[in-house]
């Protein structure tokens, strides 16, 4: 390979890490916001109240040049929902300067990861339509959930974007058959327990089984499942705080409970049968990855009911799930890679 082509190669490896930590912290910063109820601390979009920052609305509020409206202007909310769309415009622009570099080196470095690359550019739009929707159909469920889900997408999609983009792993012995299956159905899996959790978060179930292992003192609590995962729900009303009775929010919390049993018992044995076969260095590492993560992810969840859900360990849960879905997508990646294919 060209030195010219090897310098954008590491050029494209710098910015999709870069890409990667701040996808991850709009992430969390997208949960802190749906945590302290700041979705609509600015009910317009992209800007507050029609101005760049939150400061610059409260002295247009206070001067009478700007109507605030039926939404009273909270200074606190608005900066951290500022905040966060600051950091996504940046990820935007981050990731637009990643293609076209892909797109400029489309016959050196760039070529293997130009279509995922682009895909990744096409999901932000998405992502930024909902984030629009977040805000114009007052935190509707549905919405907030997509929201996130394609948020970890992004999230995802540019991890194996610099995945790719990585020097080839020594050869090794090839993993044995059924562990890339296996490292499969744990994302799958994964992925179905992440949409439970956000469908719990965006419902504000989170509080609803307030004791561990049992629930409202119960192994089996009275639920509501029939209102528990109605999809659609209108843009006319707002959502912020949960509009669905105890027993709905209690049957969407216990099946996030019960989704965790199988995302865990999925995952472990993925990640349990990559380290018991020969699968790589990178592939073992992986895997150790997936357990720890895993660990990480239980310890926050549990950890979470027991002490009454406060915010810092909320927040932490939503992080802990970023990080279990980037071990899980390290792990399905190395398993493809030369001298780790099952």
């Amino acid at each position: 390979m060209r030195r010219d082509s090897l310098q954008a190669t590491t050029w494209m490896r710098r910015l999709a890490l870069a890409a990667v930590l701040l996808a991850f912290a709009v992430v969390v910063l997208g949960a802190y916001v749906r945590l302290t109820a700041a979705g609509l601390g600015c009910p317009d979009w992209p800007g507050c109240y029609g101005h760049a920052t939150p400061t610059g609305a409260a002295a247009a509020i206070a001067a009478g040049t700007t109507d605030a409206g039926t939404t009273p202007l909270n200074e606190g909310k608005a900066w951290r929902e500022m905040i966060h769309r600051y950091f996504a415009g940046t990820l935007v622009v981050l990731t637009l300067l990643l293609a076209l570099l892909a797109f400029l080196q489309r016959r050196g470095g760039g070529r293997a990861v130009l279509p995922l690359v682009l895909t990744v550019v096409g999901v932000i739009f998405i992502q930024a339509l909902l984030g629009m929707l977040t805000v114009t159909w007052q935190v509707a469920p549905q919405i907030v959930t997509l929201h996130l889900l394609f948020g970890l997408t992004t999230l995802g999609l540019l991890w194996w974007v610099w995945l790719g983009l990585q020097p080839p792993p020594a050869p090794s012995v090839a993993a044995a058959p059924g562990a890339r299956a296996l490292a499969l159905v744990g994302l799958v899996a994964l992925i179905v327990q992440i949409a439970l959790g956000g469908w719990t978060s965006t419902n504000y179930a989170a509080i609803a089984c307030p004791d561990f292992p049992t629930c409202q003192a119960s192994w089996w609590p009275h639920m509501d499942f029939g209102s528990a995962f109605v999809l659609w729900h209108g843009p006319t009303m707002n959502y912020e705080g949960g509009v669905l009775a105890n027993a709905a929010r209690i049957a969407i919390h216990f099946t996030h409970r019960l989704g965790a049993v199988l995302a865990t018992l999925a995952l472990l044995l993925a990640a349990l049968w990559s380290l018991r076969t020969a699968a790589g260095t990178a592939a073992r590492a992986a895997a150790i990855a997936v357990l720890l993560a895993l660990a990480l992810q239980l310890t926050l969840g549990i950890s979470m009911v027991m002490k009454g859900f406060p915010l810092l360990l909320a927040t932490a849960h939503n992080g802990g799930a970023a990080l279990l879905l980037l071990a899980t997508l390290a792990l399905n990646h190395r398993l493809r890679a030369p001298g780790g294919r099952a």
